[in-house]
């Protein structure tokens, strides 16, 4: 009996959060239903990152451009994702991660100025 009562005890933080993580989740969408203003305006109906309509037929063209940038931005976040943990091995005075490094910024340096030249951040 005592067993249980110590892993209750153990436990009753991780349900505490639970309930108050449950009863804000659900005042917050209450709270939205009753106060958020139900007619958009024509700065929320206008095109915003992909340059068309945001309620138009799905079936729509647009440019294939965006998804080219989108790639590029997604790379090069990734990029400076890999850029922290090297900072550490460099101060350490590890070479090999910092040539391992110069040569993968060195790839993607070398793709961002193809892209660049074939033209695909241009939107004219």
């Amino acid at each position: 009996m005592e067993g249980a009562q110590t892993l209750v005890v153990e436990y009753l933080p991780v349900v505490i959060f639970l309930v108050i993580a449950a009863v804000l989740s659900v005042l917050f969408i209450v709270l939205t239903a009753l106060f958020a203003p139900t007619k958009p305006d024509a700065e929320k109906l206008s095109a915003y990152e992909c340059g068309f309509n945001a309620f138009d037929d799905a079936r729509m063209k647009f440019d294939v451009r965006f998804y080219l940038v989108s790639i590029l931005f997604i790379i090069f976040d990734l990029e400076v994702a890999f850029l922290f943990p090297w900072i550490f091995e460099v101060a350490a005075g590890n070479q090999p991660a910092f040539w391992s490094m110069m040569v993968f910024l060195g790839v993607l340096t070398v793709g961002f100025i193809y892209e660049w030249r074939r033209g695909a951040l241009e939107w004219q």
